[in-house]
């Protein structure tokens, strides 16, 4: 077999025993200084591989000269790592690589002669026999299986054939000169000998020859002459050379042959360089890929574990349903814990708790129970025997969308560490403003720590606080007088507020009213806490009767909710209200406000007026309005308006929510809960200083603020306007309400999580409209308040996922041609598609006149496009086309 034909073999199945014979042979000092010396030295590793194939072990040179490289490489990535490599186990080569690497002898390229030295003298036995035994002795791993001595051949240059040679190794050193003058100097040589009496003298010529064995019939070695005693005419041949160096002139070659050695070194040490960290990189994505094989693989065990734990806690629920009646009576009024887990059982895992945290009216039971968007997950519920009635439901609480953010929290995106990871687009943060934020918390005036902020203080807060707080909402809500300090209540947040309200306002069992689709986070602030209900008024995107936009609150639509929750026994004690309006981004006009709270003063219902994002309304087109702002109240004992910074002021991790109520009763009892809602006296002291900026606040901040939301709102929505994927634009929040019900195979909110899914399969977390109790499948919230360039990579992936799928329903669609309209889709994607604040005229549907009418009327008080264009302005911009359209007016 012919294995010198297999140049480009890797050659990485070496023995042990292979592995130590390579090493004798190339360990050897000798070796190592041929392979220094010489810039093209694969022949010495041809010789290795021939002295190989006499101890049988048939390998080439190009895989000596492989194997070598990848030990050099290990043996430096052991080095940087303290000789531990990967398993903790030391290296059994590394030592035998250490001594010859550290040991090696280095050249200096001699400028004037243009010779190539070696600094490391050949001494000892190594001068006395060429053919150097590679004792194993050297070495720390024992002898070899083939004890036979190796034999270097020399290389000359007038022939191919390798030849032994007795001598030992000579350094050689390049002299320049031409053979004339060697002629000359030999001719000299010869005449003083001749004349001189001492003729017989012997003149030891040291021959120096490069260890690699080479000499060049170009190329003279040099003598240099130890004098032994006097010698006749050596002052005349000491003049002649001297003479002859003066004339002779420094050859470039010499320069270029330094600097060509030079960058080849430095090449091969950049090379070396970026051949560990290829091999640095393999390694850590072969790691990366173990960890996601093994996550992988726990998902799906724990899976099948929940799919057991399903069947399990049936069989158990269905035994023990007899003596479990007995505690029921222990359960808060407005619960039926044996109810929520009858639920489960009935439905296969459904809709518990659907009946416990709300009540859904005006639908039919089967409607309002939605299996898997229910707020608990009973394949991981197990009843404990250590909790509560109360608390195994709170232990059975979910969101509907954990699952995602369990898994956003696992597999973060980082533009760096990993750019693989999920980008989210769920979680409504502001993340625009952490150069601004950061720069102005750290300022020295934002450090003060003195007695008061340690203990305890006041559980409302501090007076500077609140009596900041209250000149901070009086100048940005506009109010017609100053608000007093008195009335605000400071908590650890917005949710905080909730909870406390809903407590004292609202008996367990029952119920509080709301326009959905709404911030999914208040069910679980009011229903765990306070035991309370939730009395969905549904909103839906059609543009009928009263309605001007799609999703408008109108009052009808909570009388309607209103009185179908009285006609089925639920109390209903307060309204919420979102403005700005999480998810849709609607803000509410003053005349709207006003027949809210007077639909609530009617009735006799709270108002709870949450205007979180009240700062971030980012178009200056768009006005938005406070019920601080009114200038009379219809019912100011039952109205309290929330707000706090972790919107506005991108500060989401620093836990401050403010309430202000006129009503001193419900004042005090919130405070009495603020004993497990406080703010810590450092956090309050900032937070004072921050709103007491308000030079800092309007001229660098929210200037910056609304122009970065501005800029990143507009890219999103164009991307989806390429994309032909319709949307609500809205000029306030961080969030765009998107319709994706076209690409659902069925108008069901099924089908709406497993699209939901396959945007978290590519590395995606947005909202679904479930989330938000809306009540069409196939609208979804996505946060646009982050940096461009995961913007433009979440987008991509969104288009690919929305490709795809269209792709699929197109297929289908070609495979069933005659399919019917009974399968759910065409009540959900049949339907007036919005984009802007208004429709297309291309996209009504079955909208009928007056619905059209409607929103032209809706266009022309919401716009103010005629008072820009007017047709003076038209006919100066273009008066061609304004004559053309003069004459067809005439004709008609």
């Amino acid at each position: 077999m012919d294995f010198r034909g297999k140049k480009y073999e890797r050659g990485s199945n070496w023995s042990d025993p292979e592995v130590v014979e390579l090493l004798q042979l190339w360990a050897d000092e000798s070796v190592q200084m041929e392979l220094e010396s010489c810039l093209r030295n694969q022949h010495v590793f041809n010789r290795i591989a021939e002295v190989l194939r006499e101890k049988g072990i048939h390998r080439t040179g190009d895989q000596c000269r492989e194997k070598i490289k990848k030990m050099k490489l290990e043996y430096r990535r052991i080095k940087d790592n303290n000789k531990t490599p990967r398993g903790g186990r030391t290296w059994k080569f590394y030592e035998v690589m250490d001594r010859v690497l550290t040991s090696r002898p280095s050249l200096s390229y001699s400028s004037l002669s243009g010779s190539v030295v070696s600094q490391q003298a050949l001494q000892g036995s190594m001068m006395e026999n060429y053919h150097h035994h590679f004792t194993p002795s050297a070495l720390p791993f024992g002898h070899s299986q083939h004890p036979e001595l190796m034999e270097i051949k020399c290389e000359e240059v007038d022939s191919d054939e390798h030849c032994l040679t007795p001598e030992p190794p000579l350094s050689m050193s390049y002299q320049q000169g031409s053979p004339e003058e060697h002629e000359m100097e030999r001719a000299f040589l010869d005449r003083a000998q001749n004349d001189s009496p001492i003729s017989r003298v012997e003149i030891p010529i040291e021959t120096s020859v490069s260890p690699s064995g080479f000499s060049e019939p170009n190329v003279a070695s040099s003598s240099r002459i130890h004098s032994v005693g006097p010698r006749p005419g050596f002052s005349t041949l000491h003049r002649l050379r001297k003479k002859r160096k003066g004339q002779r002139v420094k050859d470039p070659l010499d320069d270029l042959l330094l600097k060509t050695l030079t960058s080849q070194r430095a090449m091969e040490e950049r090379f070396l360089q970026m051949e560990e960290r290829r091999l640095q990189r393999d390694m850590e994505v072969e790691e990366r890929r173990m960890q996601l094989e093994q996550r992988r693989f726990e998902l799906e065990r724990e899976h099948e574990f929940r799919m057991f734990n399903v069947f399990a806690q049936m069989l158990s629920i269905l035994k023990q349903s007899n003596s479990s009646s007995s505690s029921s009576a222990a359960l808060p009024r407005g619960l039926d814990f044996i109810q929520v887990l009858s639920d489960i059982a009935g439905m296969g895992g459904g809709g518990g708790l659907q009946e416990v945290r709300a009540m859904q009216v005006g639908r039919p039971l089967s409607e309002r129970r939605t299996d898997m968007y229910s707020f608990c997950n009973p394949g991981e519920f197990q009843s404990s025997p250590f909790l509560s009635a109360r608390g195994n439901i709170a232990n059975l609480f979910r969101g509907s969308t954990e699952e995602g953010y369990k898994a956003y929290h696992a597999d973060k995106y980082d533009e760096d560490k990993n750019p693989n990871g999920i980008i989210n687009f769920g979680t409504s943060e502001n993340k625009l403003c952490f150069d601004l934020m950061s720069k102005r918390l750290t300022q020295s005036d934002m450090n003060l720590m003195e007695p008061p902020l340690l203990q305890y203080p006041d559980w409302k807060g501090h007076m500077f606080l609140r009596e900041e707080v209250a000149r901070f909402l009086t100048y940005y809500c506009k109010a017609p007088a100053p608000l007093k300090a008195e009335n605000v209540i400071v908590l650890n947040g917005c949710g905080s507020l909730f909870s406390a309200l809903a407590t004292v306002l609202c008996d367990p069992g029952e119920a509080v009213l709301i326009a959905t689709p709404f911030y999914g986070g208040l069910t679980q602030s009011l229903f765990l806490y306070g035991n309370v209900k939730l009395v969905y008024a549904y909103l839906d995107s059609k543009i009928t009767g009263t309605s001007t936009r799609p999703f408008q609150l109108t009052v009808d639509k909570l009388e309607k909710a209103l009185q179908d929750a009285r006609s089925e026994g639920v109390g209903v004690k307060a309204l919420i209200l979102l403005n700005p309006q999480n998810p849709l981004g609607d803000i509410y006009s003053l005349s709207e406000l006003r027949d809210y709270l007077e639909f609530a003063k009617r009735h006799e219902l709270h108002v709870i007026v949450d205007e979180i994002y009240m700062l971030s309304v980012f178009d200056e087109s768009a006005t938005f309005h406070s019920v601080l702002g009114m200038d009379r109240l219809p019912d100011p004992q039952r109205t309290h308006v929330m707000w706090g910074i972790s919107k506005d002021f991108a500060v989401s991790g620093i836990r401050f929510g403010t309430l202000y109520t006129e009503n001193q009763d419900v004042a005090n009892a919130v405070a009495s809960l603020c004993y497990f809602h406080g703010v810590c006296g450092p956090v309050q002291y900032k937070v004072a200083q921050l709103l007491r900026d308000r030079d800092w606040i309007n001229q660098v901040y929210l200037r910056a603020n609304h122009a970065r939301l501005k800029a990143a709102h507009t890219y999103v929505t164009d991307e989806l306007k390429t994309l032909g994927v319709p949307f609500l634009n809205r000029n306030a929040g961080f969030f765009v309400w998107i319709d994706f019900r076209k690409y659902l195979r069925t108008g069901t909110f099924e089908e709406e999580m497993l699209l939901w899914r396959r945007f978290l399969d590519n590395k995606v977390l947005l909202s679904c409209g479930k989330a938000f109790e809306c009540s069409e499948p196939g609208w979804f919230r996505i946060i646009f308040a982050d940096k461009t360039h995961r913007l433009q990579l979440g987008m991509q992936r969104i288009r690919r996922v929305l490709e795809e799928r269209e792709r699929e329903i197109l297929s289908e669609d070609k495979d069933q041609p005659c399919q019917s309209d009974q399968d759910g889709k065409a009540d959900s994607t049949d339907e007036v598609i919005f984009v802007s604040h208004h429709q297309e005229p291309g996209s009504t549907g079955g909208s009928n006149l007056g619905d059209l009418i409607g929103l032209l009327q809706q266009q022309m008080r919401s716009s103010d496009w005629l008072q820009k264009n007017t047709a003076e302005q038209f006919a100066q911009e273009k008066p061609e086309i304004y004559d053309v359209f003069s004459k067809l007016v005439g004709k008609q």
